[in-house]
């Protein structure tokens, strides 16, 4: 399996400012004080010597994952405006000329994880076929609600390819074609929100956003082992630092040491960080992700690695 990350912010979205723009290229210039450029061919090794949040940035779209199998199927997991570029990229394959198939799973339809839909080039185009996936019994009624034409000009289904609403109840696990199979977890969160497992063959993928776990929780991370345990990667929510989670109980997320926490409990090979919190620059960011570095370090015994999710961020599985 490939995972593609198409939006890591929570909330909503949170593009770079021009104050934010400014301030890394004024951060770079000082590294070139520091560290002289004498010609082209040391840029690219120049580039790379840069801290973390000066290489790159953790985006502004809101959530939207792609997976692809081994067999080139895709899935989608919800749509923030994230969906709005996959979009543009799933026009260069079969759902480009109307000959596609698309399987679309939805954690919960807070907005920052639909407001891409409307935007989603794929169901414009007759002929492509968009497979909608949820616990959630309400889905269709949530998602045309979205698009009513007090919202947006285009109806849900005034769109031109054929939409299949499949609600999922308790247990059910789903098969496709290529081998790949997903099951789901109810997560605390509120009006509440389903965790994701993709396996195919050996490997597990997770996607677990919009997920609140504290110091309380402890016996119910280690009862969820059973669908969690030894995930090849787990995309969780990291949203807050451990001192803002405590000002804000029953908000929905979680910070970056529970994170690692829940991560090293379940034994996961790779914890990707993400929901990131729209109020923080990548610096901050990056200085949390650091913080959950050496968090793991501090827990020792764990070999789990931790990554920062970022806009565009690629992984194998």
């Amino acid at each position: 399996m490939k995972v593609k990350l198409y939006g890591t912010r929570g909330s909503l979205p949170a593009p770079l400012r021009n104050q934010d723009y400014k301030n890394k290229v004024i951060e770079i210039l000082n590294e070139v004080i520091n560290n002289p450029i004498t010609s082209k061919d040391d840029i690219e090794a120049f580039y790379e010597s840069l801290p973390e949040h000066l290489k790159y940035t953790g985006g502004g779209d809101t959530t939207c994952v792609l997976v692809k199998s081994s067999k080139d199927k895709v899935y989608t997991l919800d749509l923030g405006t994230g969906s709005r570029k996959l979009g543009y990229d799933l026009m260069a394959t079969p759902l480009g000329k109307g000959k596609g198939t698309l399987e679309v799973f939805i954690t919960h339809t807070h907005w920052d994880h639909i407001q891409g839909l409307p935007f989603f080039a794929p169901v414009f185009i007759p002929g492509n076929v968009v497979n909608f996936y949820s616990p959630i019994v309400d889905l269709e009624e949530r998602l045309v609600y979205q698009q009513e034409k007090r919202f947006f000009p285009m109806p849900f289904y005034g769109t031109a390819s054929k939409k299949n609403i499949n609600i999922l109840n308790k247990g059910d696990v789903l098969t496709f074609e290529d081998g790949v199979t997903v099951q789901f977890q109810p997560l605390k969160h509120p009006g509440g929100s389903y965790a994701y497992k993709f396996t195919e063959g050996d490997k597990i993928f997770v996607f677990a956003t919009d997920a609140e776990y504290t110091g309380n929780d402890i016996d119910a991370i280690r009862a969820q082992t059973s669908f969690f345990g030894g995930a090849d990667v787990l995309v969780l929510d990291c949203q807050y630092t451990l001192d803002e989670s405590f000002t804000k109980f029953d908000w929905g997320h979680t910070s970056y040491t529970m994170g690692v926490n829940c991560a090293t409990i379940w034994g996961v090979k790779k914890l990707v960080m993400t929901h990131h919190e729209p109020a923080y620059d990548d610096k901050k960011l990056y200085q949390i992700w650091n913080d959950a570095v050496q968090h793991k370090k501090h827990l020792g015994g764990s070999d789990l690695e931790i990554i920062f999710a970022r806009e565009g961020l690629e992984i194998e599985i």
